[in-house]
C-alpha cells in the first residue's frame, strides 16, 4: 500500500474479521513511501517484474488501468456476481461514477474504499482579515480572484491560493471547470451486468458504461492553454508563488500557518488540517468555483488483487471484508480520506474537527453529475512525468502553449509506446 511502514501496521487492525473467519490465515500489510502515486506504482512495478508481486495492492484511479491494461490485475465480475446480493447494501450506498471509475474495458477491478473530489479549501481568518465573506456554493472564478487578491494584499508572506504540480487536483481543476481535459473522452463497452443489478433505477447510473476510455491527447486545446494561463497570471500578479511538485498533503502544513488564503484539497485535507494543528472553525471548504462550468474532478482508491495470486479466492474475501463501515472507518481513521459510502459521511463525524461546511465532500458527485474521474489512461507514470516537467516549464517560462504544446508531444509519444 501507499503508506510507510508505520502506517501500515497501524491497519492490521482492519484484518481481524477476516481472521478470525478465517483460522491459520494471516494478512501481513507492507508499505511504500513516494512523492506521489506514480512513484509508489513505478516500485510495485519493478517488485513484480522481480517475482515478488503481492497478492493485493491498494490502487488509486492513477493506475487502475496501468495494471489492468498490463495484465497484471485480476476482474471482479465473477466474484462480485456470485456474491451480489451480499454486496447490494454496498452499492446502494455508493455512488455510480465512483464504480465507474474502477472499471476497463468493461471489467470492474476494484471496490472503491475511498475518494477525493478537487473542492476549495479557505482560511476563516485570513478571509475574516481581508474583509471577504465566505465564498457560496455558486461562487465563480471572478469571486474567487476578488478572494485571492485581497488576502494577497495583507502582506505577511501570505498569498491567496497556493497549488501543487499533479494530476489531481492541480491546475487540472481549473481545466475541468474551463471545460477542457487532456485526453479525449469516451466510454468503454460493458458493464451492463453491474449496472443492471446493483443501480436499476439510478437516474445517476443511466448514461454508465464499462469503464472510461482515454483517447487522443488534447494537452493544447484551447481550453487547457487557458487554465494553465490563468496560472501564471495569479503568479505573474503575487496571487500565488511558484508551486512545488509533490503529493497532496503537500501545502497543508503552509495552510496550517495561515500563508495560504485558499487551496484546492479533498476530504482528507480536512484531517490533515486537525493533524497540523487547526481547530475547527478556522479552516472551512467549498465546491470548486465555476469558470465556464463548475464540473470537478476526483480520484478513487480501493484494492486490486494481481493475477499471479496464488490466493485469490481468499483475497477476495478479505477485499470484501474492507468496503465494510466498520473496517473502513479502521482503514482511514480521523477523516484523511471522504469515504465512498454515503451513510459514513454524517455531521456527527465532522462536529469536532470540521469543516462545517463538510457535506460538499461528498456531495460533489451528486450536485454536479458531470464530475468526472482525472484522466488516467494505462501509460499513467509516462503521463505525470511529462506533465509534471511540462507545468514546471510553464510556470518559468511563463509561457503555457510552448510547454503544452510540448506535452502534447509527449503524450502522443507515450500513447503509441504505452
Amino acid at each position: 500500500m501507499f503508506a510507510d511502514q508505520s502506517s501500515a501496521d497501524k491497519l492490521s487492525k482492519a484484518a481481524a474479521t477476516f481472521e478470525a473467519a478465517h483460522p491459520g490465515v494471516k494478512v501481513k500489510f507492507t508499505g511504500t513511501s513516494g512523492t506521489d502515486w506514480n512513484d509508489f506504482f513505478s516500485k510495485l512495478l519493478t517488485q513484480i517484474a522481480a517475482g515478488n508481486a503481492p497478492d493485493i495492492a491498494s490502487v488509486a484511479t492513477e493506475g487502475l488501468q496501468l495494471f489492468a491494461a498490463k495484465g497484471l490485475a485480476e476482474p471482479l465480475d465473477d466474484y462480485v456476481k456470485r456474491d451480489a446480493s451480499e454486496l447490494k447494501s454496498y452499492f446502494a450506498d455508493v455512488h455510480p461514477a465512483l464504480v465507474e471509475a474502477m472499471m476497463y474495458q468493461g471489467h470492474l477491478y476494484e471496490l472503491p474504499t475511498d475518494f477525493n473530489a478537487g473542492n476549495m479549501f479557505y482560511s476563516t481568518s485570513l478571509l475574516e482579515s481581508a474583509g471577504v465573506g465566505q465564498p457560496a456554493a455558486d461562487w465563480n472564478k471572478d469571486d474567487f480572484y476578488n478572494i485571492a487578491k485581497k488576502v494577497s494584499a495583507g502582506g505577511g508572506n501570505t498569498v491567496g491560493y497556493d497549488w501543487v504540480v499533479r494530476l489531481w487536483g492541480s491546475w487540472t481543476s481549473w481545466m475541468y471547470a474551463n471545460g477542457g481535459n487532456l485526453l479525449t473522452e469516451g466510454k468503454w463497452d460493458g458493464g451492463d451486468w453491474l449496472w443492471n443489478t446493483f443501480y436499476p433505477n439510478d437516474p445517476a447510473a443511466a448514461h454508465r458504461k464499462g469503464g472510461w476510455r482515454w483517447g487522443d491527447p488534447t494537452a493544447n486545446s484551447a481550453p487547457v492553454i487557458e487554465s494553465l494561463d490563468y496560472m501564471i497570471q495569479l503568479q505573474k500578479e503575487g496571487l500565488s508563488p511558484k508551486p512545488d511538485i509533490g503529493g497532496g498533503n503537500t501545502l497543508q502544513g503552509l495552510f496550517a500557518s495561515n500563508k495560504i488564503g485558499t487551496a484546492i484539497g479533498g476530504g482528507f485535507w480536512a484531517g490533515g488540517l486537525h493533524n497540523a494543528g487547526m481547530a475547527s472553525g478556522s479552516f472551512d471548504v467549498q465546491y470548486f468555483p465555476k469558470w465556464r462550468t463548475q464540473r470537478h474532478l476526483f480520484g478513487a482508491g480501493g484494492y486490486g488483487i494481481f493475477k499471479s495470486s496464488k490466493n485469490k479466492d481468499l483475497a477476495w474475501e478479505f477485499v470484501k471484508t474492507l468496503v465494510s463501515a466498520k473496517n473502513l472507518d479502521l482503514l482511514f481513521p480521523g477523516n484523511v480520506t471522504t469515504f465512498p459510502r454515503k451513510s459514513m459521511m454524517t455531521a456527527e463525524r465532522y462536529a469536532a474537527n470540521g469543516p462545517k461546511n463538510w457535506h460538499v465532500f461528498h456531495d460533489t458527485l451528486t450536485q454536479f453529475d458531470n464530475t468526472a474521474p482525472i484522466p488516467a489512461p494505462p501509460y499513467y507514470n509516462a503521463m505525470a512525468i511529462a506533465l509534471n516537467k511540462r507545468t514546471t516549464q510553464a510556470m518559468s517560462s511563463g509561457n503555457a502553449k510552448s510547454a503544452l504544446d510540448g506535452l502534447q508531444r509527449d503524450l502522443e509519444t507515450a500513447a503509441k509506446t504505452g
